[in-house]
């Protein structure tokens, strides 16, 4: 599908998932939901990869984020803390990842009042730290060949906070039809 910028230019293909989802006005939006749907895709391929590759080849994505959140600035956590930061919905799927976490030994769990809180254990956290040399050597030291710098970096994921806004607040839209 072609199509011309508003100037008349020619501004080559749409590259969108679903043609039928960018018909007529705000096809930009079937194009970046594209750009998410192969994001998410390679990254969730990457996070297993670098964990098999740092020794727990049996970890799925949303595990290997709750074990890296978990650990995130040595704090002990709760369910709802990481199902907040992660921004999933679904706490039954992070409360599945944090017993599997916790039955292979890689988080410790401590029971106060009606409260579990978790933190990595000693495994954990050589996990996390085998997976972060492995990420700087295969991912971090490539960064500066793509021309993307820091400030660009920050730039992207304050733009992708944003648009999870928009998201999360068409969502709730949607839930009242």
């Amino acid at each position: 599908m072609s199509d011309s910028r508003p100037d008349g230019r020619p501004d080559g293909r749409r590259i969108v998932s679903s043609r039928h989802l960018a018909e007529g006005e705000g096809w930009e939006a079937s194009e970046f939901e594209y750009g998410l749907i192969i994001a998410y895709n390679a990254f969730t391929r990457w996070m297993q990869r670098c964990m098999t590759a740092a020794g727990m080849p049996e970890l799925s994505p949303l595990e290997i984020l709750v074990l890296h959140n978990t650990n995130s600035r040595g704090r002990e956590k709760r369910l709802t803390d990481i199902c907040f930061i992660l921004n999933i919905e679904d706490s039954h799927t992070v409360n599945y990842a944090l017993r599997k976490l916790l039955k292979l030994g890689l988080l410790d769990n401590e029971k106060r009042g009606k409260e579990v809180f978790y933190k990595t254990s000693p495994a954990g956290l050589a996990l996390c730290m085998a997976y972060q040399k492995i990420r700087e050597q295969c991912l971090l030291g490539t960064l500066p060949a793509t021309g993307y710098d820091g400030e660009e970096l920050r730039r992207i994921a304050s733009a992708l906070r944003g648009m999870s806004g928009l998201y999360d607040q068409a969502s709730r839209a949607a839930a009242s039809l």
